[in-house]
């Protein structure tokens, strides 16, 4: 088996870039992973845990799983049907991409954005310097944070907290043990529930109900289609609960059981604080 394939200047896969970044991009070396470096699924080339320039993995090689740490000071790309499982972290100075999962036994970090094709899990925090997005799900066992945006096409789940410079948006519910913070909006298709607070810089919309151990902040207006409970809620306009439209309402779905201290309940009925 011969290592991996390594190119000067490869370019032919790179997102347009300028400046001191496009230089760099066309200057770091890149090394190839193809089917000859995977056995079972498994990686079997030389040391991957620290890579100085980029790292590719071939397409159609379905997830390749590393026994360690998978490192790389530029981008790790996985191409259309391939994906990405470290027995350690997966950690880039750039940025993360698989056609399919990204998988990892500890923590998940990128310089730049994260993204995949399938699910992004990891045992540990999940961490970029831009956005965060699935296909499918996006499940941590601490922390995810993202500097810009994070998006997910199901659900979006951390043991701790989840915070976004920018919007926070799940397909499926969006679930923290602690709070859950977004520059922007936060939506969910289903609901939000935290472990402590919920704040966003504009407004918080979900499909089923709101949920926080503690107070609820929105720099616009919430609303639930069913109930919302916290010990108070905030927003700077207009607050909507149980305006649920999947089916038939039930006569507790629009109550509110939290202190409203500003903004005005547009629809919904206050009843108290939740204990």
């Amino acid at each position: 088996m011969t290592p991996p394939a390594r190119s000067d200047g490869d370019t032919a896969a790179c997102r347009p870039c300028q400046g001191t970044h496009e230089e760099r991009e066309h200057t770091m070396e890149t090394m190839h992973i193809t089917a000859e470096h995977v056995q079972d699924g498994r990686y079997i080339g030389p040391d991957v845990s620290n890579f100085a320039g980029h790292i590719e993995i071939a397409a159609s090689l379905g997830r390749v799983a590393f026994a360690g740490s998978l490192g790389a000071a530029g981008r790790i790309r996985a191409l259309a049907g391939s994906g990405i499982r470290a027995g350690q972290g997966i950690e880039a100075g750039w940025g993360i991409e698989a056609g399919q999962g990204i998988e990892a036994e500890e923590g998940a970090k990128a310089g730049h954005g994260i993204e995949a094709g399938h699910n992004i899990r990891a045992g540990e925090g999940i961490r970029a310097g831009h956005s965060i997005r699935a296909v499918e799900g996006i499940r941590s066992g601490e922390g995810i944070e993202a500097g810009h945006g994070i998006g997910a096409g199901h659900g979006l789940e951390a043991e701790w907290g989840i915070r976004a410079g920018q919007g926070i948006r799940a397909g499926h519910s969006i679930v923290a043990g602690h709070g859950v913070r977004a520059g922007r909006g936060l939506e969910a298709g289903q609901g939000i529930r935290a472990g402590h607070s919920i704040r966003a810089g504009e407004g918080i919309r979900a499909g089923h109900g709101i949920g926080a151990v503690e107070g609820i902040k929105a720099g616009h207006g919430i609303e639930a289609a069913l109930q919302i409970k916290a010990k108070w809620v905030f927003c700077a306009s207009r607050i909507f609960a149980g305006i649920v439209t999947w089916r038939l309402p039930r006569p507790d779905d629009d109550e509110i059981h939290a202190e409203v201290r500003g903004g005005t309940v547009a629809f919904g009925r206050v009843i108290s604080p939740a204990t």
